[in-house]
């Protein structure tokens, strides 16, 4: 369960983008993330901390956290998993740099994780897996992507006694926008859900901390908190053992 009122709420870290944005009169380089992040975040009970991507992430902020949203947004950078860019890929490297320490530093203490959409990508490519950088070339269609700023719904079978399958439920109408999908699975994880044409959809750790990521949106369906609230369980538990 979610934290109690009798104790502190788990400080949830957000990787944000630094973007150009207009707010007002302005327009500058922010950093910004969806709201629906930090609305999901509120709402299962836990603390949003957004996190700007300012170089590699240090061990004093994940010190000061209870858990991590890996969040959605653009491809990863195919160097890092030794391949050369497709013509369709888009990358952040400011943002790869600082989440791909920032999750290497998490997973050195335990701590619970949430891995949404690239961030899912992220966690596999850190791991040793690949990625495939355009499913349409893959799979012949853009099902996963069918109209660009717009979220589809995907049905997803999960792995039964998975821990995915424990959260969500053995079939998730799940809201999607991706391009990109995991190709070579790293060794650490297994594949724990798929959409019907067999793109791995959901992949959670084999052993060890609470590790589950998800190639859907969760933040994108108010009416369905599950993921989030099992992280902010997750991270309760973590932040009291840290506290003893």
């Amino acid at each position: 369960m979610a934290s109690s009122d009798s104790e502190p709420r788990p400080l949830i870290g957000l990787p944000t983008y630094c973007e150009r944005t207009r707010f007002g009169h302005w327009d500058l380089d922010s950093a910004v993330l969806p709201r629906t992040y930090v609305e999901m975040t509120e709402r299962a009970g836990g603390i949003p901390v957004l996190l700007p991507p300012n170089g590699s992430a240090r061990p004093e902020l994940v010190h000061r956290l209870d858990g991590l949203v890996l969040t959605g947004g653009a491809d990863i950078d195919p160097s890092r998993y030794g391949a050369p860019a497709h013509p369709a890929s888009g990358t952040r490297p400011d943002r790869d740099e600082s989440e791909f320490t920032l999750f290497t530093l998490a997973r050195a203490v335990d701590m619970p994780v949430l891995a949404v959409c690239r961030g899912l990508q992220l966690v596999n490519v850190a791991l040793g897996g690949t990625l495939h950088q355009h499913l349409p070339d893959v799979l012949g269609h853009t099902g996963h992507a069918r109209t660009p700023g717009v979220f589809g719904v995907t049905t997803v079978r999960t792995l039964p006694g998975s821990r995915v399958a424990a959260i969500a439920g053995p079939e998730v109408s799940a809201h999607c926008h991706h391009h990109q999908a995991i190709d070579t699975l790293a060794t650490d994880l297994v594949a724990t859900a798929h959409a019907a044409d067999g793109t791995i959809e959901a992949a959670e750790a084999r052993t060890g901390p609470f590790l589950v990521g998800v190639q859907w949106h969760p933040e994108e369906n108010a009416t369905d908190l599950r993921l989030m609230r099992a992280l902010v369980e997750q991270a309760t538990a973590y932040g009291r053992e840290r506290a003893r």
